[in-house]
């Protein structure tokens, strides 16, 4: 790109009114002939920050940032010198001038400034639309519904296209611009037959603005049935890429560039809804997955002082928490604090702030969790605690994430607790460095995996019971459901119930997992001779003290000191009856 010749920055500069500059991020007071007030870029709550309106420079004697125009709006709009010098141009009125110019790079600026501002042009038609007309009525009505005030939906310039085939051709001819400016910005399109038609009609218009706030294309909401696609976004041109495009960037920006953060939706209305709710850094992907260009735009919050931090609130189903992983691959080369707020099963941010209000999206935010713990969360919520093979997976990556922790502080002990809780095994199994641990070999005629020391003790009860005639059917009812680390051994102690005399008999078709297991105990327990009483009250005794051990565990995660007592009080209850039934047996 061709410099700014020196004649066009010394205009501009001239042409900047410092002190109305300044006074937008801050409030600035006179004091002899200078203006002072809190620094922008930093928290004080003594005033040290001053311009000199003549000289039109600025200087916090707190933090020590000082400069012109130009690096003011750089350091306060995250944007580079030529883009800082374009936007106080154009607030100026100031017309720029390069050096070495060529005719054909002059002929694009001037062809992608009159695309500019024919999108600037739709955006406030399609904002009129919205406001004034009659056919507009029902997205009116439908943006009420979401509780989105007049005051957010004109601060977005939110708008509503006509169903006409050609309002939008018509008028931007009558304004001068030729049908294939059109095509190129992306609000006309041709049909088989060659003739031209609006892209866009009879759908809510969410503008779509580069962090300057010129609109580069738009995203578009459907109000009718079987018109298209819910969602239509502007095509990919010269103008619009989707995957740099940040939802709100425009306006979240300039209270991002203030608290360092970013806070990262999916769709148009969760900004809005945050944003009236006073959560002013609310951008949106729109759906896509966060790509390398929109994390470094939202990177530029941060600096060598203050590390920027990006919080998540993608939705909580699977596709979102993939999405999110993939963020945190992105994020580890751009020095982005990366924290994801944990949001309801099936509720984005616009159902939360409008069904419990600011507060309950503000407290979830203050409760958002670096990645690292939000990866192994998301492995145990997967893992399949049906099988031994499932909990030796799971623990196989939650130990490798766990080992990037670093060592001693409080959030690798609460993941260790967390992922031994889940997975039902011992808490040195988890910070065991290598593969997934396996029980010594002298402790069991076989050596077994962590996963197969979980379900152990669970399906041997299972077998004992159905071996030993009516002694074992009254057994095998006697568990409480959480004495079962898992659904599956839940569900097949049920079925064993309810089928004692012929288990194989009423298996589910649908259900072959808990048809193999019950298979595989059936089995076993037929090659087995009838187990004696005290050695089943054992068995029993053994999946309590597993229990036990769960619930201590999570009791520690949660900090809950009387429940961790009155649990280790049970505990010893438990290890007392086993000592007495084993002696009953020596």
């Amino acid at each position: 790109m061709a410099l700014f010749t020196k004649d066009t920055i010394d205009r501009v500069r001239d042409a900047v009114d410092m002190v109305q500059l300044v006074g937008e991020k801050t409030d600035l007071r006179r004091v002899g002939s200078r203006w002072t007030g809190l620094c922008p870029f930093h928290d004080e709550r003594t005033p040290s920050f001053s311009v000199n309106a003549e000289e039109k420079l600025y200087y916090c004697f707190g933090c020590g940032e000082g400069g012109d125009a130009f690096k003011f709006v750089q350091q306060t709009e995250a944007l580079e010198f030529q883009e800082a010098v374009e936007l106080l141009a154009e607030r100026s009125g100031v017309r720029v001038e390069r050096e070495e110019d060529d005719p054909k790079a002059e002929q694009r600026r001037r062809r992608r400034e009159r695309l500019l501002s024919l999108l600037d042009r739709a955006a406030r038609f399609y904002a009129t639309y919205l406001r004034e007309s009659g056919e507009a009525d029902r997205a009116r009505k439908y943006l009420q519904s979401r509780g989105l005030s007049d005051v957010v939906l004109a601060e977005f310039r939110v708008g509503y296209s006509p169903s006409a085939w050609d309002r939008m051709i018509l008028g931007a001819r009558q304004s001068g611009y030729a049908e294939e400016e059109l095509i190129a910005a992306g609000l006309a399109q041709r049909g088989r037959g060659g003739g031209l038609y609006d892209r866009f009609r009879g759908r809510i218009m969410f503008p779509l603005a580069d962090s300057r706030g010129r609109v580069l294309g738009f995203g578009a909401r459907q109000m009718g049935e079987g018109r298209g696609p819910k969602y239509l976004n502007t095509s990919e041109n010269d103008l619009y890429h989707k995957g740099r495009q940040l939802f709100g960037i425009d306006i979240a920006r300039k209270e991002a560039m203030k608290t360092a953060r970013f806070v990262v939706v999916e769709g148009y209305t969760d900004v809005l809804a945050l944003q009236q709710a006073g959560i002013r850094e609310a951008v949106a992907i729109m759906g896509t997955a966060l790509t390398q260009e929109q994390l470094a735009e939202l990177a530029k919050v941060g600096d060598s002082t203050k590390r920027g931090t990006v919080y998540l609130a993608l939705d909580a189903d699977r596709a979102g928490r993939d999405a999110m992983l993939r963020a945190a691959r992105l994020a580890e080369d751009r020095g982005v604090d990366l924290r994801v707020i944990d949001m309801p099963e099936g509720t984005d941010p616009a159902d939360l702030v409008g069904r419990d209000g600011a507060d309950a999206f503000a407290e979830r935010m203050s409760r958002a969790a670096p990645m690292i713990e939000f990866q192994v969360r998301r492995v145990l919520a997967d893992a399949d605690l049906d099988t031994p093979s499932g909990r030796d997976q799971a623990l196989g990556e939650a130990r490798k994430l766990i080992a990037a922790v670093p060592e001693r502080t409080a959030t690798r002990d609460a993941l260790v607790r967390e992922a031994a809780d889940r997975l039902d095994v011992p808490v040195d199994y988890v910070m065991s460095p290598g593969p997934a641990p396996r029980a010594p070999a002298e402790a069991l005629p076989q050596q077994m995996s962590a996963g197969e020391l979980a379900l152990r003790a669970e399906r041997e009860f299972l077998t004992r019971s159905l071996s030993s005639g009516g002694l074992g059917r009254d057994y095998l009812s006697r568990p409480a459901d959480d004495q079962f680390s898992s659904d599956l051994l839940r569900r097949a102690r049920d079925h064993l119930v309810a089928n004692f005399e012929d288990p194989l008999a009423a298996l589910p078709e649908d259900d072959p997992a808990l048809g193999a297991l019950v298979t595989d105990v059936a089995l076993a327990a037929q090659e087995r001779p009838p187990t004696d009483e005290a050695v089943l009250r054992m068995s029993i005794l053994q999946l309590e003290q597993r229990r036990i051990d769960r619930e201590i565990r999570r009791a520690s995660q949660e900090g809950d000191h009387a429940r961790q007592s009155q649990l280790a009080a049970e505990g010893q209850r438990v290890l007392d009856e086993l000592g007495s039934v084993m002696g009953q047996t020596a």
